[in-house]
């Protein structure tokens, strides 16, 4: 009873628009739709990541340069290669008041592999045969085979602990041990949190957060411009930034980001499922001319998921490359059989997207340059929810959609292009299927020697730049623009929220 008359009292604090009576400690920040599961073991989404990612803890964190560092781990050990040992920091708690314990991070990892969830997840742990719970800080887990990317599924953004017990339905009322607590959420309209005050780490210094659904980048502009709403973070179209920032109440952080915008497709459908009219829709593509226009020139071209400068990324020069050629993209179409018919269209394909504003404008953007090369390109933009649905289920000819934080490590081209990695165990979503490829993959994540891991994961970025399944587009900058109220805002690369625990209001 004590504690639900807390929670209610933390809701009454931090809830509804800032005002002159409501807490001007509390911080109203714009996301463009609804986390599609606060639970961290089944949300994938960036939303989900994202908050979901200040409510829990994940076992280590990575650093600037993507090393894995301590967090609710204070160490590790790999004592054979089928065996991590993993020891826990004391004194951490939830926000219910149960202190952590090994009984439930290792039930939060069996719950991914034993059924008690469907999860995309559960591939990233399908290396691990059980669990088991030496002490109370102390955690054993046992694998079929080495997994050296194991570790880093259990890092932030992709990784929370939850309380032994913790069921299906627990993004609906999740209870972490993050900064901040869960008080409430609203489907497409807010998710509410509340600040930590025992967080083991140091108690942010803001009374809560306030994440309100804006999905149009205007309606998010004015609400900034207004004081409304303090924070947006990479949700606002950069002529839109570049115009923000001339007013005086508003400031603008921008800075280098892992986070890659791509095309996916479905390589079974009976247009995409010869190479040669995916290597055409992508030489059809002026990629630079969309981050000259669109994004201002905050984005970098990607060639690779991994973002740029990783240890395990091809070097570009070695990868099959697609700049823009009409006339190639012409030619490669010809060769696949598909023939200029009325109008000159060659071939009808749909692009499905969410409603971002961004992304739309890059697809109208994308419509009109394949339209030069005979490639019609259709346009279904839906509320994200929708559209996530479709792009999990398979219901798409190609989307465009991004990866936040699992790019970070290869241990992405397993989860996003092996056979073993098909819906619900994994997001190969447009079901590629490659036996060399998943040959390799299985070798680099067994492999220790890092040059030799490396070169797995470079012949397999040169089989997927020439069969093509996915086109990696460009690493747009973080975009932060926020209220001069706010203090102490810095983006980390991944584009995470976790410089909310930082910041201070004046």
């Amino acid at each position: 009873m004590i504690r639900m008359v807390c929670l209610l009292l933390t809701s009454l604090t931090v809830s509804g628009c800032r005002s002159g009576t409501a807490d001007p400690n509390t911080v109203v920040m714009v996301i463009e739709s609804s986390p599609n599961n606060l639970d961290l073991r089944q949300g994938t989404d960036a939303q989900s990541e994202r908050v979901g990612g200040i409510i829990f803890d994940a076992l280590v964190k990575k650093d600037e340069h993507f090393n894995l560092v301590p967090w609710l781990a204070t160490s590790w050990q790999q004592t054979d290669p089928l065996t991590l040992v993993i020891h826990l920091r004391d004194n951490v708690c939830f926000h219910d008041g149960r202190p952590l314990e090994a009984e439930d991070v290792a039930w939060t990892i069996r719950s991914m592999i034993d059924g008690t969830l469907i999860t995309a997840k559960g591939g990233a742990f399908a290396s691990v045969d059980r669990v088991d719970v030496r002490d109370k800080l102390t955690l054993a887990i046992h694998l079929k085979h080495p997994d050296a990317g194991l570790l880093f599924n259990m890092s932030d953004g992709l990784f929370g602990v939850v309380p032994r017990g913790a069921g299906r339905d627990f993004g609906l009322h999740p209870i972490g041990t993050g900064p901040f607590r869960f008080v409430s959420a609203v489907q497409d309209k807010e998710v509410i949190v509340a600040r930590n005050k025992d967080y083991w780490a140091g108690s942010p210094k803001i009374d809560g957060v306030r994440f309100t659904v804006v999905p149009d980048a205007i309606t998010a502009s004015l609400e900034l411009r207004k004081g409304t709403a303090d924070l947006a973070s990479n949700v606002i179209t950069l002529d839109m930034v570049h115009t923000l920032e001339q007013a005086p109440n508003l400031k603008v952080e921008s800075s280098p980001s892992s986070v890659v915008i791509y095309t996916n497709f479905n390589v079974n459908d009976p247009l995409l499922r010869d190479k040669r009219v995916r290597q055409a829709i992508a030489c059809a593509m002026d990629r630079q001319a969309i981050v000259d226009a669109i994004w201002r020139g905050q984005a970098h071209l990607a060639e690779t998921l991994l973002p740029a400068g990783h240890w395990a990324a091809a070097n570009n020069n070695d990868l099959a490359r697609y700049p823009h050629n009409i006339a190639r993209a012409e030619q490669l179409l010809e060769e696949a059989g598909f023939h200029r018919g009325p109008g000159g269209i060659r071939l009808k394909i749909t692009l499905k997207t969410s409603t971002d504003e961004t992304t739309r404008l890059m697809a109208v953007v994308l419509q009109q340059q394949l339209r030069k090369a005979g490639i019609q390109l259709d346009i279904r933009s839906a509320e994200f929810g929708t559209f996530y649905a479709d792009v999990t289920q398979g219901a798409f000819q190609m989307y465009a959609l991004r990866w936040i934080g699992s790019n970070e490590d290869p241990d992405i081209f397993r989860y996003t292009y092996s056979t073993s990695s098909f819906p619900p165990k994994g997001a190969n979503r447009g079901r590629y299927s490659n036996p060399h490829v998943d040959a390799l993959l299985t070798a680099a994540a067994a492999e220790e020697d890092p040059s030799k891991r490396r070169a797995d994961y470079v012949e397999v970025q040169k089989i997927l730049a020439e069969e093509l399944p996915g086109i990696p587009l460009w690493y747009p900058n973080n975009e932060v623009v926020h209220t001069r109220r706010i203090d102490g805002v810095h983006p980390e690369a991944s584009g995470t929220f976790d410089y909310l625990r930082n910041i201070t209001v004046k």
